[in-house]
């Protein structure tokens, strides 16, 4: 789906905020047939009237209203960049001249920087966006003499963004993502649920809640698409806050941070689990002394179970236990316990369905002050589409089910 052209938008935005062609175009510095032109762009390329024409002027419609939202916060992020560039000049008591924001209203030149941020080679942004090197490289520097600052350096490394770069390129991708949302809440005005929904899948929510929840919204909106990352938390934060990621669901972290909005969902108790068959088996309940001679799977170092497993033998006067194999993977873990006499200590929803079929087993051996939130993590003040709205809706009403 193409992205919804910036110059197009930045007219809607003057047309409704002056009521009328005429008086917007004294504002933009163009001629009233050019804004007409690019009002009526904006409606075609949505598909819907944006604007009631009345003798006393133009009113905005119902989708008028929706798109004037997502135009907003565009404004807000264009504006918040420049303003960090007069800053930046004013420190330097002077130098570069900063443009008007109009330079920023082109939405391919806003592609290549995010897209050259994160391959760092020039060749390989032109082959993704489907242009020369030539045009990337000029769409980059329209930007820099734009905004006075530098947003690469050169390096052995490739094109790695300044700091100023990095500020400014987290801003220009959450206005990209707000671009693809206008023609998602178009459809939805019209009841049709579509786009792509992308999630930060943190391990706790990945083997039951959120298959559970995706199939179910996908029966309901088959034209929605849904794309998860599992990356590192730290990597996933980054994400949401740039816009790629519309929000992360599993274990809640206390390091969250102000920019992010965090809800719990339902709690989540750690559980001893071996193999069915284990010579633990069958007891009522078991001594932590029972476990020395057993040898341990456990995640690695610094993870909030590994931490809160070590506390917890801590309490109980003990050292905690040395693993004889560390790892982050789900798969490796489960194969480990099925073929050997290994425990671990992990979310009983994680290993859920070996669990239900009888291949592992829930040891009965408490472990008290181990309790940790699922939950869903958004970024401050963000406005989800309307298929992230109605996945989280799945999900949360999932949770209630659990709980």
């Amino acid at each position: 789906m193409p992205l919804v052209s910036l110059r197009h938008l930045h007219a809607f935005t003057a047309v409704a905020d002056a009521g009328g062609i005429r008086r917007s175009s004294e504002s933009l510095y163009r001629a009233s047939s050019a804004v007409a032109r690019s009002v009526a762009a904006l409606e075609q390329s949505l598909n819907t009237r944006l604007f009631e024409r009345k003798g006393r002027g133009m009113l905005l419609t119902a989708a008028g209203e929706v798109v004037r939202l997502r135009a907003d916060r565009i404004d807000a992020e264009l504006r918040a960049v420049r303003d960090d560039a007069l800053r930046l000049r004013d420190r330097a008591g002077g130098g570069a001249k900063v443009g008007s924001i109009e330079a920023l209203l082109n939405e391919r030149r806003l592609q290549a920087a995010v897209l050259l941020a994160e391959v760092h080679y020039m060749p390989s942004v032109a082959q993704t966006m489907g242009t020369s090197q030539s045009a990337v490289s000029q769409a980059v520097a329209r930007l820099e003499d734009m905004l006075g600052q530098p947003l690469f350096l050169r390096t052995a490394h490739g094109m790695l963004p300044t700091d100023a770069g990095r500020r400014w390129i987290a801003h220009f991708e959450r206005v990209l993502a707000e671009l693809r949302h206008i023609p998602e809440d178009i459809a939805a005005m019209n009841g049709v649920v579509q786009g792509t929904v992308t999630i930060g899948a943190l391990p706790l929510a990945r083997s039951q809640l959120l298959p559970m929840a995706i199939a179910a919204v996908l029966k309901k909106h088959p034209r929605l698409q849904v794309r998860s990352l599992e990356s590192p938390y730290d990597e996933l934060t980054a994400n949401l806050l740039s816009g790629r990621v519309d929000f992360i669901v599993g274990a809640l972290r206390s390091s969250a941070g102000e920019a992010f909005v965090s809800h719990a969902l339902l709690e989540d108790k750690a559980a001893l689990v071996a193999r069915a068959g284990h010579p633990l088996c069958g007891r009522e309940r078991l001594g932590i002394h029972e476990l020395a001679s057993y040898p341990w799977v456990l995640s690695r170092a610094g993870t909030p179970v590994r931490v809160a497993l070590e506390h917890f033998f801590e309490r109980q006067g003990e050292m905690p236990p040395a693993p004889a194999v560390e790892t982050g993977d789900l798969a490796l873990l489960r194969g480990l316990l099925l073929e050997s006499d290994m425990l671990t200590v992990l979310s009983a929803h994680q290993l859920h369905h070996e669990v239900r079929t009888g291949q592992l087993t829930v040891l009965p051996f408490d472990m008290p002050g181990m309790e940790r939130n699922i939950g869903v993590t958004t970024r401050r003040g963000a406005h989800l589409s309307p298929g992230a709205r109605a996945l989280l809706a799945e999900i949360e009403r999932l949770s209630a089910a659990f709980s």
